[in-house]
């Protein structure tokens, strides 16, 4: 069980449901319980980290900002970004918070590498960075030794709102997306970042659950 990977594809979904069922999903979970991977694309949304400051959040207009309860200051979803949830039992798995945040990291810089762009980590700013603009970023919860919230990885999307913010408590720091460099569809990126991070955490076997549930099982 531990060497199996859970996969949910929600396909655009509103977020603080989708946080909401992150939390209930990670109270309710047993020794037992099959780690799970979440694949989802928010509506326009500014989530805010436990330590953010208000200041970095310039100019949201009409796009809704939520305080959660993850790592990190401000960030931007939106369509056209793979946002990614591992909800991993990392104490079972034998992995620290450190090396988890080390492996996603190398997860997107193993992707990036795949179209021939190099990724790269920039000390005390989590996320990925391409030539000093970042591409992907990463905002944790631990709770009970299972994680929650996850990754952030900028495909093809309207990165203007990204100028409302501070990203990530930086002033004046500049995102990227992958379709910026390299022709790319998000379904395959989607695809390859998955495989990137079952490989990077252990896994053995990525089931789905649509497949599962069109088999009947």
């Amino acid at each position: 069980m531990t060497d199996s990977l859970l996969l949910r594809r929600l396909g655009l979904a509103d977020y603080e449901p989708v946080w909401r069922e992150m939390q209930a999903f990670t109270d309710s979970r047993t020794a037992d319980t099959l780690d799970q991977l979440w694949l989802v694309q928010h509506p326009p949304v500014f989530t805010q980290g436990q330590a953010g400051k208000a200041e970095h959040v310039l100019a949201p207009g009409h796009i809704p900002v939520i305080q959660v309860d993850r790592g990190g200051q401000v960030t931007y979803h939106g369509p056209g970004q793979i946002v990614a949830y591992p909800l991993i039992d990392i104490r079972r798995r034998s992995i620290g918070v450190r090396e988890f945040v080390n492996r996603i990291e190398q997860a997107i810089i193993d992707v990036l590498a795949e179209y021939g762009v190099t990724g790269e980590r920039v000390p005390g700013a989590p996320g990925i960075y391409v030539d000093g603009f970042k591409i992907a970023s990463l905002g944790l919860r631990v709770r009970r030794g299972c994680t929650f919230h996850g990754l952030a990885f900028n495909i093809d999307m309207d990165l203007e709102p990204f100028q409302r913010i501070n990203p990530c408590g930086f002033a004046g720091l500049k995102v990227t997306q992958l379709s910026d460099l390299k022709p790319v569809s998000y379904e395959q990126a989607e695809e390859r970042l998955v495989a990137s991070l079952a490989h990077q955490l252990g896994y053995s076997e990525i089931t789905d659950r649509e497949q599962r549930k069109e088999a009947g099982t």
